[in-house]
């Protein structure tokens, strides 16, 4: 805010007039007091420009992006780290995926990208670099009201070539799958042959509800009756969503199962920069790496496999 004061001659030198007042030298047509009003001005206005550029440079700005289960990874890590850096504000919007995020940030539109999966070769070529941070279950997950708690592969692969086409109650059984081409997709071939090829059909079957992002599938899972689709352990703990999250082959979908091998499903982590990220970056993924921040992640369903930041 400019500061303008306005400062009146006082009653005696009102009273002497032009004439009587100081006889001290000005510039030409000024007198002392309007010197001195224009002094106060400027000084005023120095310090409130001063202040503003103070306020604008003060804050960082980090800009991060990602698939949808890794950017709800972020969330508790954002809010921890916003709190012990009051000058940095991190700039999250709604996820753009592994692929977008990347184009973004080789781009420079991004700071940082949070990916879902490893960098293609021909990402890698336009500058894009790795640090491959952990894992975390992909979960099977059916909407409230699902009348079981456990699947097996061999229904899983049932349910996802047409055989098997509604739950023990009755309930048409709603799949939500995928794009073809996305790394759920693929980590959901993976679990069998019979899986792969089950996946495909699936895919070919006109009518069949494909959601684009991670954020799309629970979305739609949550509020389709009968569903049945897979989403990120992460997602399902740190938005709280109100989903029946299924044993596999009765086990359950917890990160020490996938470190063991127990659980077959499985998200990587990997935060992606240019080759040289800037200091906000790079403290950022300090923290990230740190004891709190590697305890923020494994509560959210993470399993941590880097031991420190990349750049240390």
């Amino acid at each position: 805010m400019v500061c303008l004061m306005k400062i009146d001659a006082t009653p005696s030198e009102a009273a002497r007039g032009p004439a009587q007042q100081s006889s001290a030298p000005c510039e030409p047509g000024r007198s002392p007091m309007q010197r001195i009003k224009a002094l106060i001005s400027c000084i005023c206005f120095f310090m409130a420009s001063g202040a503003a550029a103070g306020a604008g440079l003060a804050a960082d700005t980090l800009r991060i992006n990602g698939s949808g289960s890794c950017l709800d990874l972020m969330k508790p890590l954002i809010q921890a780290y916003e709190k012990i850096n009051r000058d940095v504000r991190v700039e999250m919007e709604p996820p753009l995926g592994s692929s977008g995020a990347v184009k973004a940030l080789v781009a420079g539109s991004l700071d940082l990208a949070v990916n879902g999966r490893p960098l293609r070769p021909e990402e890698a070529a336009k500058g894009a670099h790795q640090q491959p941070y952990g894992r975390t279950p992909l979960a099977i997950v059916a909407g409230n009201g699902c009348p079981v708690t456990n699947i097996t592969t061999r229904e899983l692969e049932a349910i996802y070539n047409g055989t098997t086409t509604r739950w023990r109650n009755g309930e048409i059984i709603r799949l939500v799958l995928r794009p073809r081409e996305d790394i759920d997709t693929r980590i959901m071939r993976s679990l069998s042959p019979g899986m792969d090829g089950a996946v495909s059909a699936a895919l070919a079957r006109p009518g069949m509800i494909v959601a684009v992002t991670d954020t799309d599938a629970y979305q739609t899972i949550v509020k389709t009756p009968g569903s049945l689709g897979a989403v990120g352990l992460t997602s399902v703990l740190v938005n709280r969503l109100p989903l029946v999250t299924l044993t596999l082959n009765g086990v359950r979908p917890l990160p020490r199962a996938v470190a063991s091998g127990a659980y077959p499903l499985a998200k990587e982590i990997v935060f992606v920069t240019r080759p040289a990220p800037p200091p906000a970056v790079r403290k950022f993924l300090d923290f990230v790496h740190s004891p709190q921040g590697r305890a923020i992640a494994e509560k959210a369903g993470v399993l941590v496999a880097a031991r420190h930041a990349p750049h240390e």
